[in-house]
């Protein structure tokens, strides 16, 4: 039985002052199901990723609270927390509940809000995906931390911080025409270079920014959207999720991501496709040596030459494998909660032709989110097809 998406939808990310966590989810899900042409009442199961919420709005039992606003009380609720990963995490829970026959109809989304809290806050909130006792304690934060990986990935491989802004150039490009991101506006080399620096060698310009923002998904099992008439044309191909040791001191190299790697490795098996079937990609770029890092991990790229990707163009819209062209982390923006379910998101726009900065006919889609430092990851495979 395959897993159809019926409907999607992302509120625009950045500051949103006048809303809450259940007002912003409820404004995503609300469409979703729209675009969906569906009701809240038609919802038999919903997974919800937030992650610091609980630390930032004092606020736990998330799965509940927006059933509850969204008037889907009938519903099977739940909360599902993996660092930035939980959306994703939220949208592999969905689609195991149909494949499983329990569920024909699963809204899966996410929804994060940041910047009320102050800077410090915050950033000791993220820290909560960190290993609290060995990398927090020591005064490690997450800017801190992806430096340590791209000084280690600098000096194994002779990249530079242009390599690394190289990647901030194209992903902030993609998000000056997509109406919902963060950052829309374009950059350069010279100013990613001379932006504030935050950890070396990471500048303020290789750094997403703190977000709010919500996503959500509608998915439905075949037999369903058959019956219904809804026609579905994106469907699930594969899924993996994997994990790594939760402190970098215990990993055996800083310049990979082995969750990745075995996470996009069952993500493939299960769609029987390769890296070269893959049309477009929407990856997990907090920092812009995490791009990097990604695009090796996914094997788009050998080891070591992850930095040609910006640099010579090859993930760029008009490249051999498009990265990013909703801007990714760094231009749209990153609610943590959120970002697995708005990369889903971005890709069925994508694969559906209605995207803002549409590729021509894509049918093969990928999405890739991190949970921390790559202690978590889920790698979601999507294609065109449908009842």
């Amino acid at each position: 039985m395959t897993v159809q998406i019926a409907g999607v939808a992302s509120t625009p990310f950045g500051k949103h002052p006048d809303s809450s966590t259940r007002e912003l989810f409820t404004d995503a899900a609300l469409e979703a199901l729209e675009d969906a042409s569906l009701s809240v009442h038609d919802i038999e199961t919903l997974y919800v990723g937030n992650f610091v919420g609980d630390v930032t709005d004092d606020q736990a039992h998330v799965g509940a609270m927006v059933a509850d606003y969204l008037g889907a009380r009938q519903a099977a609720s739940m909360r599902i927390e993996s660092a930035c990963a939980s959306a994703s995490s939220a949208a592999r829970s969905g689609v195991q509940a149909i494949e499983s026959g329990d569920a024909d109809v699963a809204l899966v989304g996410g929804v994060e809000m940041m910047s009320a809290s102050g800077i410090g806050e915050i950033t000791d909130a993220l820290a909560n995906a960190a290993d609290n006792e060995y990398e927090n304690e020591a005064g490690l934060t997450f800017p801190g931390i992806y430096a340590l990986m791209a000084q280690t990935y600098m000096n194994e491989f002779d990249a530079s911080q242009e390599d690394l802004a190289a990647v901030a150039v194209k992903n902030y490009e993609n998000g000056v025409s997509n109406p919902l991101a963060q950052r829309q506006e374009e950059t350069d080399v010279e100013s990613v270079l001379e932006s504030p620096p935050i950890a070396t060698p990471l500048n303020l310009q290789d750094c997403c920014p703190i977000t709010d923002g919500a996503s959500a998904a509608v998915l439905v099992s075949e037999r369903y959207a058959d019956e219904h008439g809804l026609g579905t044309t994106v469907e699930f191909a594969g899924s993996g999720q994997s994990s790594d040791s939760l402190a970098l001191q215990d990993r055996r190299d800083l310049s990979r991501t082995r969750a990745a790697e075995r996470a996009a490795e069952t993500a493939y098996e299960r769609a029987d496709v390769g890296p070269d079937d893959i049309d477009v990609v929407e990856l997990h770029d907090c920092f812009t040596i995490a791009e990097i890092l990604a695009v090796e991990s996914l094997g788009f790229f050998e080891r070591g030459e992850g930095t040609r990707g910006a640099l010579e163009g090859e993930t760029a819209a008009d490249g051999r494998i498009p990265v990013n062209t909703s801007g990714g982390l760094l231009a749209k923006g990153h609610p943590v909660g959120a970002t697995g379910v708005a990369q889903l998101v971005e890709i069925t726009k994508q694969l559906e032709g209605r995207h803002p900065n549409q590729l021509d006919d894509p049918t093969v889609g990928l999405t890739h989110t991190v949970g921390g430092s790559g202690a978590s990851c889920v790698v979601n495979v999507l294609r065109t097809g449908g009842a």
